[in-house]
């Protein structure tokens, strides 16, 4: 797909990998309706960009704020592109979690992308070609310790768009599933970057996430796995499950003292 013709809807375009897929898309010409709750983080792309990018202040959770991206969509003549980038993790073992975290954590990664996408298919199905991207997680592939509900919901965002793309490869409409490694975002608890920095886990910069994120949809790919040994990771634990299941078991000391540690950090209330 040419850069310069795509039209597309962003969620998450305020934060992390979102915000700096926003920055190269318009860079390349591309006119971007940026979704997210909070504005200021867009001001400088806002300044620079006046004629390729829209603010659209939206909590997707809600079906009128998707409703009112709908509405954006439909306003500027129709979009050729969904980019489901909003998320949210919380690195906790499961019992360290309250279900309201744990229900909020899977509306947002799972819930919200695939309700958007039923919103927007009709009008994406009106362009000459168009692309549904997911942006989920290595985490999609390969259940972590720590991570559990996480994992939960970008194992599901993968499944969806395996299905969507088999349910629409009779249409003009692909799908892009990208699964980023770990990355420098404000997602990550200072736990979660303990953790990283002690098994010297590499960390990527948002902006190489999102340079790689273009490539791909320049290239009309269908999938993206970022990082190197965790692709190969990902390839062993799906053809051997029990040699990763010993190896992560030894990373449970680690896991457990840095949750706990997380836990016991907390604000009392």
């Amino acid at each position: 797909m040419r850069l310069s013709e795509v039209r597309v809807v962003l969620t998450g375009s305020s934060g992390g990998i979102g915000l700096a897929i926003t920055g190269v898309l318009c860079a390349h010409g591309a006119y971007v309706l940026a979704v997210s709750r909070h504005r200021e983080p867009l001001e400088p792309l806002l300044a620079r960009y006046p004629d390729q990018l829209c603010w659209i202040a939206a909590d997707l959770t809600y079906i009128t704020d998707r409703r009112k991206v709908l509405a954006a969509a439909k306003a500027i003549g129709g979009v050729n592109m969904l980019i489901n980038a909003a998320g949210t993790n919380h690195f906790a073992m499961l019992e360290q979690l309250e279900d309201d975290e744990i229900t909020s954590m899977l509306a947002l990664n799972i819930s919200v992308p695939i309700c958007l996408t039923r919103t927007l298919l009709p009008l994406l199905k009106q362009a000459d070609t168009a692309m549904v991207v997911n942006v989920g997680s290595i985490y999609g592939s390969i259940g972590y310790p720590g991570y559990a509900s996480y994992c939960a919901s970008k194992f599901a965002l993968r499944g969806f768009s395996e299905a969507l793309r088999r349910e629409l490869a009779d249409t003009r409409v692909g799908v892009l599933y990208v699964a980023p490694r770990a990355t420098h975002t404000a997602m990550n608890s200072p736990a979660a970057q303990a953790l990283n920095d002690a098994l010297k886990a590499s960390v990527d910069d948002p902006q190489t996430v999102a340079n790689a994120v273009v490539h791909a949809i320049a290239g009309d790919h269908r999938d993206l796995y970022l990082g190197w040994p965790e692709r190969f990771f990902v390839r062993l634990n799906s053809l051997l499950p029990n040699l990763v299941d010993r190896g992560l078991r030894k990373q449970l000391p680690l896991i457990r003292r840095l949750s706990d540690q997380q836990e016991s950090e907390k604000p009392k209330p």
